[in-house]
C-alpha cells in the first residue's frame, strides 16, 4: 500500500514537471508562431513597392554573402585544422587554441575597427598619401571596405572558428588505420580519408556559420550591405510596417529552417568512426625550416586579421581618447550589461534545466520533439525573434488592458519596451545552449543513482537536487557562462527591445560607431572582447579533453 502511494505521488510529481515544461515550451515557441500568423496579413502595396525597389537587392546580397562567407570560412577553417592535426612545428600548440580567439570578437566590432583603419581618413590611406605625396582619393585606387566584399572578409575571419573547432576534433578522432590504407595505395590522406570522414562535421560547422551570417545585423548595417535581415529592420522601424516585416521574416525563416535541418542531419551522422580503432595521432614529421615557417604564417594570418589587428586598433584608440569624466558612465553601462546578462543567463538556465529534467525522466518521442524545436530560437536572427516577441507581447498587453477596462479598472499594463520583453527574448534565443549543455551532463549520469535514492524513500525532488544536480553542476556552469557571454554581446535584440534610456556595452558601442566616433567607445568594445574570451577557454578545454579521450 505504501509503495503504491509512493509511486502514485512520484507519477504526479513527474507530471507536474512535464506540465511546467510544456508551458515553458509553448512560451518559447509562441514568438515564432505569432510571426508566422502575422505574415498572413494583406500587404500587396508594400510588396509591390519592395519588388520595384529593394527586394531583389536584399536577396542578391544575402545570397552573395552566404556563398562568399561559406567558401572562405571553409577554406580557412579546414586548412588550419588539417595543418595542426598533421604537423608539429614552431608554436603549433599555441596556434591550436589561438585560432579560436576571433570567436571572442563580435563581427560588428571587427567591422567598426577595419572601417576606421582603412577608410579615407584612417591610418593606412593617410600613410599612403604621405608616403607617395597624393593629394586626393582620385590619384590612387584603394578597395572600399563598405562593400559586399568587405562584409564577406570580416564575417569569414570572425566565424571560421565554428568550422575550425569541429573539423579539428573530427580530424584527430579519425582512425589512423584508414590513413595507413591510403598511404599503401598511394592516395592523398587529406582528399581520400580526412576530408570525406570529416564531411558531416564540416557541414555542421558550415550550417552554423551560414545561420550566423544570415542573423548578422551590426556588420551589414554598418557596412551598408542591404540584406534580408537589414530589410526586416528597415520595414519595421523605417516604414513602421510590422506585418510586412513579419512576411519578409517568414521568407528568411524558411531558409533558416532548411539550414537547421541540414545541421541536425549532419550532427546525426557525426559518430561514424570505429570506436575500437585507435585515432589519428598528430604527426611529428621532419619538415624543413621553410615549410615550418610557411605553415606558421598560414595559421597566423586568420588570428592576425580576425583578432590581433582589431584589438590593437581598439587599444590605440582607447589610449588616445581616454576621458576620465566619462569613465563613471562607462562603469554604469558596464554594470547594466553585467546585470542583464547575469539575470538573463540565470533564467535561461533555469528554464533549460526544467525542460531537460522533464524530458529525461518523463519524456517520450513527442515530448522530446517539442523540447528540441523549443531550442530552434538560436537559429533565428535576433531581429526576427524581437519582432515575434513584439507581436506576442502586444497581443497580451492589449487584451489584458481591454479586460481591465471592462471591469472599469484604469490599470495600464506595459510589456513592450520593458525588461520583461528583453529577458523573454533572450530566453527564447539562447535556451538551446542551456538545454544542450545540461542535457550532455545529465546523459552521463547513471539512472541507477536516482532509483537507488527513491528505493531508500528519498523523494524525487530531493534526489534530483542532492544527487543529480551536484553531478551536472559543471555542465550547468558551462552553459551559464556561454549564455552570459552571448547575451553580453547581443546587439539587435537589446537595441530593439531595451527599456528607454537603458544602455548596454553593445548598444553603447553601436551608437558611437554609427556616428563614426569609434574612439569614444573603444574601451567598451575591448571589454566586450575580454568577456568574449570565456567561451574560447572553454572550447580549448574541450579540444584538450578530446585529445585525451582519443
Amino acid at each position: 500500500m505504501k509503495i503504491g502511494l509512493t509511486l502514485n505521488f512520484l507519477k504526479n510529481l513527474l507530471n507536474f514537471w512535464k506540465n511546467i515544461s510544456y508551458i515553458l515550451i509553448i512560451l518559447l515557441l509562441t514568438p515564432i508562431v505569432m510571426l508566422i500568423l502575422s505574415s498572413f496579413q494583406n500587404n500587396i502595396d508594400t510588396w509591390l513597392h519592395l519588388f520595384d525597389t529593394k527586394l531583389s537587392l536584399y536577396f542578391y546580397n544575402t545570397l552573395s554573402l552566404i556563398i562568399g562567407v561559406g567558401i572562405l570560412s571553409i577554406t580557412i577553417g579546414v586548412s588550419c585544422a588539417w595543418i595542426l592535426a598533421k604537423y608539429k612545428f614552431f608554436l603549433s600548440n599555441f596556434l591550436e587554441w589561438a585560432l579560436l580567439l576571433p570567436a571572442a570578437i563580435p563581427a560588428y566590432i571587427v567591422a567598426y575597427c577595419y572601417t576606421d583603419f582603412l577608410e579615407y581618413g584612417g591610418f593606412i590611406q593617410t600613410a599612403l598619401r604621405e608616403i607617395f605625396n597624393w593629394q586626393s582619393a582620385k590619384e590612387y585606387f584603394f578597395p572600399e571596405i563598405r562593400s559586399i566584399t568587405g562584409a564577406i572578409l570580416i564575417l569569414s575571419f570572425a566565424l571560421y572558428p565554428y568550422i575550425y573547432f569541429i573539423t579539428k576534433v573530427a580530424f584527430t578522432s579519425t582512425p589512423k588505420n584508414l590513413f595507413n590504407v591510403a598511404k599503401i595505395h598511394g592516395k592523398s590522406e587529406f582528399l581520400y580519408v580526412a576530408l570525406p570522414m570529416a564531411r558531416p562535421a564540416i557541414i555542421a560547422g558550415l550550417s552554423l556559420v551560414l545561420m550566423e551570417t544570415i542573423s548578422d545585423f551590426g556588420t551589414v548595417e554598418f557596412l551598408a550591405v542591404e540584406t534580408v535581415t537589414l530589410g526586416i529592420f528597415n520595414l519595421w522601424l523605417g516604414m513602421n510596417n510590422l506585418s510586412a516585416a513579419s512576411q519578409l521574416s517568414f521568407l528568411a525563416f524558411t531558409f533558416i529552417v532548411v539550414l537547421l535541418g541540414v545541421e541536425l542531419s549532419a550532427r546525426k551522422n557525426q559518430k561514424f568512426n570505429n570506436p575500437q580503432a585507435s585515432s589519428f595521432e598528430k604527426k611529428i614529421e621532419e619538415i624543413s625550416y621553410n615549410k615550418s615557417l610557411l605553415l606558421f604564417f598560414i595559421c597566423l594570418l586568420p588570428i592576425l586579421f580576425g583578432f590581433i589587428i582589431p584589438v590593437l586598433i581598439l587599444i590605440n584608440l582607447s589610449l588616445q581618447s581616454f576621458d576620465q569624466s566619462n569613465f563613471y558612465y562607462f562603469i554604469e553601462i558596464s554594470l547594466n550589461s553585467i546585470s542583464i546578462s547575469l539575470f538573463g543567463a540565470f533564467l535561461t538556465i533555469l528554464f533549460s534545466f526544467i525542460v531537460v529534467v522533464a524530458v529525461k525522466y518523463h519524456g517520450g518521442k513527442k515530448f522530446s520533439f517539442f523540447a528540441t524545436i523549443a531550442g530552434s530560437g538560436y537559429a533565428f536572427p535576433g531581429v526576427i525573434l524581437a519582432l515575434g516577441t513584439t507581436f506576442f507581447l502586444s497581443f497580451i498587453q492589449n487584451n489584458i488592458n481591454e479586460l481591465f477596462l471592462n471591469f472599469n479598472l484604469n490599470w495600464n499594463l506595459t510589456l513592450i519596451g520593458t525588461f520583461t520583453a528583453l529577458l523573454y527574448t533572450y530566453i527564447c534565443r539562447f535556451n538551446a545552449i542551456g538545454i544542450g549543455y545540461i542535457n550532455s551532463g545529465i546523459q552521463r549520469v547513471s539512472p541507477n543513482l536516482l532509483e537507488a535514492g527513491m528505493l531508500q524513500g528519498v523523494s524525487f525532488n530531493k534526489s534530483l537536487f542532492k544527487i543529480i544536480f551536484p553531478l551536472i553542476r559543471p555542465s550547468i556552469l558551462t552553459g551559464f557562462l556561454i549564455v552570459f557571454v552571448d547575451i553580453f554581446k547581443e546587439l539587435p535584440v537589446t537595441l530593439l527591445l531595451r527599456p528607454f534610456n537603458f544602455e548596454t556595452l553593445a548598444t553603447y558601442v553601436y551608437q558611437y560607431a554609427k556616428e563614426e566616433m569609434l574612439e569614444q567607445c573603444a574601451l567598451a568594445a575591448l571589454l566586450i572582447i575580454l568577456i568574449g574570451t570565456i567561451p574560447v577557454f572553454i572550447l580549448n578545454k574541450t579540444i584538450n579533453w578530446s585529445y585525451k579521450k582519443h
